[in-house]
């Protein structure tokens, strides 16, 4: 029987130097000159690559393996399996626009100062000379792509342009001696973006393909995506069923707050008068940022948590990354050396929305919303989470390279409903957390209703404003997500149930934080094998 570490070393390797994507993510900057290879021989080399690496991990006895390289084993082995379904089965390099922005890669080595502004540019020529080919690349394997794919691409691709062109700059001004070699390349590469974008847009009016992947390609995508041994059908079940237990919550919490029956009608009338309340484009970054000095405030006096001295910076969401969520947490890599921050961002409301529609995002993202928001996106969510989770140290480097979707968006969730239990913004918050657990659960609804059942828009709408007492904007801008994307929308609930009842099952005489910190102290692997590890008495 093969070792494990030297084989999960070498395939860590290699998966790194075939995804520029995930080394980036992981901080491993040994390939930021390089863009992905979606080409036919570059995917093809992929998906050998990713067999090679499963025949390696089969020939290892697992059973064998103390607790934690079995969890490595086990993760390895389903990254690789899904890569190779998503090469070879959803294949969405070839009707995806969004899989080839190289905006992303752009932007980590313009705005996040990991190495001396000298070191980045050197990187970056690598990637501007590769726009054009990439992009020329884009253009020969894209076909039949669905229209809000296009739509969304084209945006995305004039604000990598924008980035380029606009932030370039202050980094070039850093180091003035790369201007010559990198501007005519930068110049080059604003221009193919922009034609691309173009290109995307010149599609739109024809396109007709369904962006829905059918029950077959979503339920196997689901599967891989929750690790979990929860069948679609019951994930429906359970969200259909808290989405009613939900509903009686949020009726109370209005009465509390309003008087009245519990009634629908009365949470609306608790929600409009907290709706009122709200910031705008100018102010929503800035209010964020107070929210967070309250969030962190909290998490010390409740003892919750360990808490860390990372920055934390949040800013406006960057144009290239907008169109599929209002907010993202964007963290340094579990295998990054330099002492960078994490970004939290917030997008404004669209700049082509009508005033109404805009009016109806902001009465949506209202002063407390945007209070739970900062819970999930930072404190002590997202941000905390992953700044515990880059602080794992293994025999491996698996858990830098996979987390667990599930894990890192159910802990983000528990943490809400945690904040508010004990009291964290009184009742106005309340009822945001308990409207956010609504949207959570028709998230996972939604997902699946519109991927596998064909879903119309007005009954996905209707769903979200009904049930869900969601914005008429906020409404249609997650029925965009759902058909740009498939499965991530079910990793909030799934994730949450199963972090919850782990959080349940604190042992007798163990604190708060001690358990929180010992569900943070593995990294971001799979609720069930962080399960296995917290019940062998692995802390």
């Amino acid at each position: 029987m093969a070792q494990f570490v030297p084989v999960a070393e070498r395939i860590a390797d290699a998966i790194l130097e075939s995804s520029p994507l995930l080394a980036s993510y992981a901080g491993d900057h040994r390939f930021d000159h390089k863009l992905p290879d979606l080409s036919a021989g570059g995917v093809a080399a992929e998906v050998a690559m990713l067999r090679d690496a499963g025949n390696a991990l089969a020939e290892v006895d697992a059973d064998a393996l103390d607790p934690q390289d079995q969890v490595d084993h086990a993760m390895l082995t389903a990254m690789v399996e899904r890569g190779l379904f998503e090469a070879t089965e959803v294949r969405s390099h070839e009707w995806d626009p969004l899989a080839h922005n190289p905006g992303p890669l752009l932007y980590a080595l313009i705005a996040r100062p990991f190495a001396p502004a000298e070191e980045r540019l050197a990187s970056l020529e690598g990637r501007l000379a590769a726009i054009p080919d990439a992009l020329a690349t884009a253009r020969s394997v894209l076909r039949d792509c669905p229209r809000i794919h296009l739509e969304t691409g084209a945006g995305q691709f004039a604000g990598a342009a924008a980035l380029v062109r606009d932030e370039l700059p202050g980094l070039l001004a850093e180091a003035p001696g790369r201007e010559a070699t990198v501007a005519p390349l930068a110049e080059a590469a604003v221009s193919a973006l922009e034609e691309f974008a173009g290109w995307l847009r010149s599609r739109v009016e024809t396109a007709d393909r369904d962006p829905r992947l059918g029950r077959r390609l979503w339920e196997a995508r689901l599967w891989h995506t929750l690790d979990t041994e929860l069948p679609a059908a019951q994930v429906l079940a359970r969200a259909e069923a808290n989405l009613a237990r939900i509903t009686e919550e949020i009726r109370e919490a209005a009465v509390a707050l309003v008087g009245g029956p519990a009634t629908d009608e009365t949470v609306r009338q608790a929600l409009g008068i907290l709706s009122a309340e709200h910031p705008d484009d100018a102010t929503i970054v800035d209010l964020a940022k107070v929210t967070l000095g309250e969030a962190t405030e909290f998490v010390r006096e409740h003892d919750l948590v360990t808490l860390v001295d990372d920055p934390c910076e949040i800013m406006e969401m960057p144009e290239f990354a907008r169109g599929v969520a209002v907010a993202y947490c964007d963290p340094p890599g579990p295998l990054e050396t330099a002492d960078v921050p994490t970004f939290y961002c917030i997008a404004p409301a669209p700049a082509d929305w009508p005033a109404e529609r805009v009016e109806s995002f902001y009465r949506e993202y209202n002063d407390h919303m945007i209070r739970n928001l900062t819970v999930h996106e930072a404190m002590p969510g997202h941000f905390l989470q992953l700044a515990h989770s880059r602080r794992y140290r293994g025999a491996t480097r698996v858990r830098a390279l996979g987390h667990s979707g599930p894990f890192v968006e159910g802990w983000a969730v528990y943490t809400e409903e945690l904040m508010t239990s004990l009291g964290f913004g009184g009742l106005a918050i309340k009822l945001q957390q308990l409207k956010m657990q609504l949207r959570m659960t028709i998230n996972a609804i939604l997902d699946q209703l519109v991927h596998c059942e064909g879903l119309a828009e007005a009954d996905a709408m209707a769903l979200m404003t009904g049930k869900g007492f969601q914005e008429e904007g906020e409404a249609a801008g997650k029925w965009r997500r759902a058909l740009l994307t498939s499965t991530q929308l079910s990793t909030y609930f799934v994730g949450y149930t199963e972090v919850a009842e782990i959080a349940a099952a604190r042992p007798t005489g163990v604190s708060l934080r001690e358990w929180h910190d010992a569900m943070l102290a593995h990294g971001s692997p799979p609720p069930r094998h962080l399960r296995a590890l917290l019940e062998s008495g692995v802390y």
